[in-house]
């Protein structure tokens, strides 16, 4: 099977003009060429859009040329109120991803070009963007399992429309690309002709700002990871070491670390908040939109939030005979039961288990030759904060045997060469 490159092909002037030079050279190259087609459907032109496309790949392939269309016509909508812009580049990029992957093209090529970046760079600091925002568009980033590709990042729109020109390429003009209610629209037909005649070398700097910011945010990146090792604890961030930093150092590093625990940039209202409120010692908890973040005995901690029906009825009993997850939806979490050979409970007694909530004079045993005390006690000596202590007494025959933030209650424990397994609680899986 041949090498295969894909192209991000939407029947533009840009992608047209990539498609073609792209042939062009992986001609000689031996490579295929897969070009990608994404019918959205929001334009009454999108049939006849994706039609131009077909015809001008077919004569292109009769002419010799590597090249293949694949194209994806999405089902779905943008939901009321979302934007129409951020929906339709989403929903692109996930289609494009997946004809790539399933036609074997690990390399997809966007048409993306100097002025581009340049209306890239102002939008993003006209909304405020960080030094992430402004670096733009990158020349190449691998993203679940795809490498994207801007070769055209150094070439000015004057040269694309130039190689349309010398080649006589047929292109879609689409009409949505004068709506101006879209941002980028607004800034492309309203303010850039003024600005490019202001300061004609507008794009050129606008684009190599943007280089800068790219290169800036890769060091702030190295240096938030080089302050999480020495920040970073079990369970989260240990505070005193937070504070040694920087102010400016802790503003890094706690956006990397909030993006790495939840997946996305926080908010810059999120962090200003946190680096004013973090220097107190008391417990506290901030409420997020994936959860809470919560500062206990020195350590900011983030937690995620439950995914239980908040009206589940919480179960009363379980029988474990093999290790495994356990959901127990009605109390928010799981229990998770792992084989050892020793410091475990025996399996046989976990066959017939009773759940139960607290009600006040629970007594656990922390370990052997030691008194057992109320779980209260136990729980302040442990320095198990309050969101760790959630989760079901389990019970076997009237014998507490775990304490979620506790474990194994020691009077359970048994001996070594018995089938022995050990529990743990996960809130909210």
């Amino acid at each position: 099977m041949k090498p295969r490159v894909a192209v991000a092909y939407s029947g533009g002037r840009d992608s047209t003009a990539l498609l073609h030079a792209t042939l062009g050279a992986s001609a000689d190259q031996g490579l295929e060429v897969v070009a990608l087609h994404v019918h959205h459907g929001l334009s009454a032109h999108a049939d006849a859009w994706l039609a131009q496309c077909e015809k001008q790949c077919a004569a292109w392939a009769r002419r010799g040329l590597p090249v293949r269309l694949v194209a994806q016509r999405l089902a779905a909508r943008p939901a009321k109120g979302e934007s129409i812009e951020a929906w339709a580049r989403q929903a692109r990029y996930r289609a494009l991803r997946e004809m790539a992957l399933e036609n074997d093209a690990s390399l997809v090529l966007l048409a993306h070009h100097r002025r581009d970046q340049a209306e890239t760079f102002v939008l993003q600091a006209l909304r405020g963007a960080g030094v992430a925002g402004l670096s733009g568009m990158p020349r190449e980033v691998e993203r679940d399992g795809v490498t994207w590709g801007r070769p055209w990042l150094d070439v000015s729109r004057e040269q694309v429309d130039a190689y349309v020109r010398r080649h006589r390429l047929k292109h879609i003009d689409d009409d949505s690309n004068t709506d101006t209610r879209f941002a980028r629209n607004r800034l492309r037909h309203e303010v850039w002709p003024v600005l490019a005649e202001a300061f004609p070398q507008a794009e050129a700097s606008l684009s190599s700002a943007a280089d800068w910011a790219q290169e800036a945010s890769a060091c702030l990146t190295e240096l938030a990871q080089v302050d999480l090792v020495a920040v970073r604890v079990e369970k989260g961030l240990d505070l005193a070491a937070f504070h040694r930093l920087s102010e400016a150092r802790r503003s890094n590093l706690l956006r990397a670390w909030l993006k790495q625990v939840t997946g996305q940039a926080a908010s810059s209202t999120l962090v200003s908040r946190l680096l004013l409120e973090l220097e107190g010692k008391s417990s506290a908890t901030w409420q997020m939109d994936m959860g809470s973040l919560r500062r206990y005995r020195g350590v900011l901690s983030h937690h995620a939030a439950g995914t239980a029906c908040e009206h589940a009825i919480p179960e009363t009993t379980l029988s474990i005979r093999r290790a495994g997850t356990y959901a127990l939806p009605g109390w928010s979490g799981s229990l998770v039961v792992e084989r050892v050979k020793d410091g475990g409970v025996p399996l046989a007694w976990l066959a017939h288990l009773d759940l139960r909530a607290r009600e006040g004079g629970e007594q656990f045993q922390a370990g052997f030759n030691r008194p057992a005390r109320s779980l209260k006690k136990q729980f302040q000596s442990a320095g198990v904060p309050q969101w760790e202590r959630e989760g079901p007494l389990v019970f076997s025959g009237g014998q507490l045997v775990f304490v979620p933030g506790l474990g194994l209650d020691a009077r359970v424990i048994g001996l070594p060469g018995q089938a022995l397994a050990t529990m743990r609680w996960v809130a909210g899986a």
